[in-house]
């Protein structure tokens, strides 16, 4: 995602919080928000992250991605990883919400590693032309994980005349 240490980055289901703790660590000024709809992992999360969250570098909500108070903030990155939310339902206005986050030059990044390798193409074959319908630039990147998986990630950037 090539974050700089003064990014304002958003993830969507954050569950126990470890790319959380990861992006902390490059961040010095920055600040992640991360949410999730499960009261029981925004705990975990807050606790695997407790010297973050006293550092103002990281804060949590459980809430539905729709439903956050996110306080008008935007954001130079928001990610999700292993989260069904954009390729299994029609999620429209949640998209739209999305895309309200990001700051102008800001990027959207989905990333997959479905359990079954070969559903990773049919997953980006689904959701590119989604984020193409509703104001995205996409690329998309195929990798082989350490396990021999599949990892497909999604890059959407927010076309400015859309």
């Amino acid at each position: 995602m090539g974050i700089r240490p003064t990014d304002r980055i958003l993830e969507i289901g954050c569950g126990r919080g470890s790319a959380v703790s990861l992006i902390c660590e490059r961040l010095d000024g920055g600040r992640i928000t991360a949410i999730d709809r499960s009261i029981t992992m925004v705990k975990l999360a807050e606790q695997r992250n407790d010297a973050h969250v006293a550092a103002g570098k990281a804060v949590f909500h459980a809430a539905a991605l729709d439903a956050a108070d996110l306080d008008d903030d935007r954001f130079d990155k928001v990610f999700a990883i292993n989260v069904n939310l954009f390729w299994v339902r029609s999620s429209e206005r949640e998209l739209d919400h999305v895309r309200s986050l990001l700051k102008p030059s800001g990027a959207l990044y989905l990333v997959y590693e479905p359990p079954d390798s070969s559903r990773a193409a049919a997953i980006a074959d689904r959701i590119a032309p989604f984020l193409t319908e509703h104001g995205f630039t996409t690329t998309v990147s195929m990798a082989t994980t350490r396990r021999s998986m599949a990892l497909v990630c999604l890059k959407a950037t927010k076309d400015l005349d859309h």
